[in-house]
């Protein structure tokens, strides 16, 4: 079973191209135009396995805002996708993770509806040219269009870079956790028997 997707998004101010496969090896390809955004999903990729290939140009001239969250769209409804009905996967992952002063919790439930819980808060509006507000826009895009329950809680933490690189490495391991296939798991992960919302 090919547990991949691809997606195309043209608007009047972005285009993107997304391809996800959830079952790589961690590498990837992304030219977003935001490096911060570049570096941030590169480190998912790895930390996820997930194969990730993004390429996207946007409305930089106003703000990374369009840009971002776009992007956040595209990668949740290509999870979404390459889940499929859920069948056999664990659903439910976690992650503590440190990066050096920082310690965060992402935990995820792929439960076929959306819930977004973000204790973030970042001591710098921006890291190096990149507002840090557009990291809760990102994953609240994600989220949403996964059709997922995603909890990020920031324990501690003073430098801000450190702080948005556990975010995604945190929740990308949580990802990988939860579309694991668990060979016990014959059915959909539900009393209910379905994961669809």
């Amino acid at each position: 079973m090919s547990r991949t997707a691809s997606i195309s998004r043209n608007t009047s101010e972005t285009q993107i191209e997304l391809t996800l496969n959830l079952d790589g090896t961690g590498t990837s390809s992304v030219k977003t135009g935001v490096g911060f955004l570049d570096h941030m999903l590169t480190l998912f990729a790895r930390h996820g396995m997930f194969d990730l290939n993004v390429s996207a140009t946007g409305d930089l001239h106003i703000d990374d805002h369009h840009t971002v969250e776009d992007i956040g769209i595209c990668l949740g409804r290509c999870l979404g996708q390459a889940v499929g009905d859920k069948r056999g996967i664990q659903r439910y992952g976690f992650m503590t993770l440190p990066m050096e002063e920082t310690l965060v919790t992402s935990a995820v439930d792929l439960s076929g509806r959306f819930a977004l819980s973000w204790r973030v808060e970042f001591p710098t509006e921006k890291t190096g040219t990149f507002d840090n507000q557009l990291v809760q826009e990102f994953w609240n895009a994600v989220a949403s269009n996964t059709m997922m329950n995603l909890h990020v809680l920031q324990h501690h933490g003073t430098n801000s870079h450190h702080i948005a690189e556990a975010v995604f490495k945190a929740t990308a391991r949580a990802l990988r956790m939860a579309v694991t296939i668990d060979s016990r798991q014959t059915g959909v992960p539900s009393t209910k028997g379905t994961l669809q919302g």
